[in-house]
């Protein structure tokens, strides 16, 4: 899924985007109009720095401060505020639920499931989470830590003996935890585009080992893949499946019926949401998004009704209804500041931490903040939102691309728990930086404009054969009449090269990670016929070029 952390603290491509809005959500939410001009310069919210001295054993959180009035006010208001949202956005169907003190005080649909049909959203309606799939998949490994089937800080090769890192004493030493903190050195998303090429979990676990790595345990850098190891770790070691294992260990528990981490559940539901995309101005269901391949990190789905149960277990401390499902110990984990997520940029800034799963920060009043969100480019937001010492949670799930929607309803909420009202237009004030962050995800070459005196190609058949990458499998170049056309993955997607200047094509991109027009680039060798060919938007993380073995 798209990294929405850094809205949470830091989303993927065109959405890895989100995941870092993800991180402004998590330092905003919570803060009132008077931290919002610094949390924009920041992107980290405002920190308050008190002047009274420390207590010889400081409280690990402070007492609750909000009244179940407050609350209650703020429950009140919510439907004008996803009302308003809708109305501003079109965004086609919203679902919120609100947990407080273990009750779900608030729980509603908005919209339609699908544009252009009268089919309603409802609290039992399927949304595909994205990356809120996170945490969920955290509560899971926390409950297999708790039976100590797993520790968090057991070593992945242990559970996964033929998990490779590019470095081998990384590989030896890279734990279940360090994955899920993002902090084992691999590139941000690693993966993913292997995933849009239609590669499987295991090929695409198997080939990680083929990625750069930054300083291990010094560097954060949002990987869906990462994650998704650390969980098929902690599934083998049980003896099954992940998507077994989070039935088993979670969903089934709390009585989360319609919660799945397989697609084929999602699709095969009756009152399930389509994913939708703004097209011309017009939201529109154009896509299919099947994530089995990261389904620990974006690839579960469920309703607004199983959230809140969830979201009732978090504040719990892995309580449900009076039974401890999951050892409150290896939850408490899960909400602690592992990795520095987004550094502050002013001297006053808030830093940005992720945990296990989450995003973590600290309000004004010094109050843990944890919180997700999640995105699709291809159509769907989520995000959940947690005060963890006023037993305060929401959960928003929509059925639009992201632009802010969930995570506006979130802090406008919680902003409104504590003020009795908004502070700030929330959605006006995220809007932008998603759009601004999404739009800086395209190539800075706009090859839709080719050079006004483009140097002449070659003669196809200097282009045309076979190519191999050991990341990216093979590419083959072939041409039909005057078109080249290029060839990946393991379904041979087909891709018809444009030419835009000498040796250099460019090709439209598809799936979750599409940039628009992309850059290929053939360097043909002194024999007449290319040697390499460099994919652009495939190279960032140097992986992008591929040899001819023909």
């Amino acid at each position: 899924m798209k990294d929405m952390s850094r809205l949470d603290s830091a989303c993927p491509r065109p959405v890895r985007s989100v995941a870092a809005l993800g991180l402004v959500v998590a330092l905003a939410v919570g803060c009132t109009g008077s931290d919002a001009d610094t949390t924009a310069a920041t992107a980290a919210g405002r920190a308050a720095v008190g002047t009274s001295p420390l207590p010889t054993v400081p409280p690990a959180q402070p007492p609750a401060q909000l009244t179940r009035a407050k609350v209650e006010n703020a429950v009140n208001q919510l439907d004008d505020v996803v009302r308003d949202a809708m109305r501003r956005t079109g965004v086609p169907g919203v679902a919120v639920g609100v947990v407080h003190d273990d009750k779900v005080l608030y729980l509603k649909g908005f919209g339609v499931r699908k544009a252009g049909t009268k089919d309603r959203i409802g609290p039992d309606t399927v949304f595909q989470l994205a990356s809120v799939s996170k945490p969920v998949a955290s509560t899971v490994v926390a409950a297999a830590v708790g039976e100590e089937t797993v520790g968090w800080d057991d070593p992945v090769v242990d559970h996964s003996p033929g998990f490779k890192l590019k470095d081998p004493w990384v590989t030896r030493h890279v734990t279940l935890a360090d994955l899920f903190s993002h902090r084992s050195g691999l590139p941000d998303h690693a993966g993913d585009q292997l995933e849009d090429l239609g590669y499987d979990r295991s090929y695409i676990l198997n080939h990680l080992r083929y990625e750069p790595l930054a300083p291990f345990r010094a560097h954060y850098a949002y990987t869906n893949f990462g994650l998704t190891e650390a969980a098929e770790a902690t599934a083998r070691a049980a003896g099954t499946s992940w998507e077994k294992l989070s039935a088993e260990k979670l969903y089934q528990p709390l009585g989360m019926d319609s919660t799945s981490s397989s697609y084929a559940d999602y699709e095969k539901a009756d009152n399930k949401a389509d994913l939708h995309v703004k097209t011309g101005g017009t939201w529109q269901a154009e896509h299919v998004r099947q994530p089995d391949a990261q389904s620990p990190a974006g690839g579960a789905s469920s309703t607004a009704q199983d959230m809140t149960k969830w979201l009732r277990l978090q504040l719990g401390n892995g309580k449900f209804e009076g039974r401890q499902v999951v050892d409150a110990d290896a939850l408490e984990q899960t909400h602690l500041p592992y990795s520095t997520s987004e550094p502050p940029h002013a001297p006053a800034g808030r830093t940005g931490f992720y945990g296990l799963g989450w995003n973590v920060s600290y309000d004004d009043q010094g109050r843990l903040k944890i919180g997700h969100s999640g995105g699709f480019a291809l159509g769907a937001a989520t995000n959940v939102a947690l005060l963890p010492s006023e037993n305060l949670g929401i959960v928003v799930l929509t059925n639009g691309e992201p632009i802010g929607v969930p995570e506006a309803i979130s802090a406008t909420f919680l902003d409104t728990v504590q003020t009795g009202g908004p502070t700030v237009d929330w959605l006006k004030f995220l809007g932008p930086i998603f759009q601004q962050t999404l739009q800086g995800e395209h190539s800075e070459v706009d090859y839709s404009k080719p050079p006004a005196s483009p140097a002449p190609a070659k003669a196809n058949s200097a282009y045309t054969g076979t190519y191999a990458n050991d990341y990216y499998g093979p590419m083959t170049v072939s041409a039909q009449g005057d078109e080249l056309t290029m060839q990946l993955g393991p379904k041979k997607q087909r891709f018809p090269l444009s030419h835009y200047d000498g040796d250099t094509f460019s090709y439209r991109t598809t799936g979750e990670l599409a940039v628009g027009l992309s850059g290929v680039t053939f360097t043909v060798g002194s024999g007449g016929r290319a040697d390499k060919v460099r994919v652009e938007n495939l190279d960032t993380s140097g992986l992008g070029t591929f040899t001819r073995n023909d």
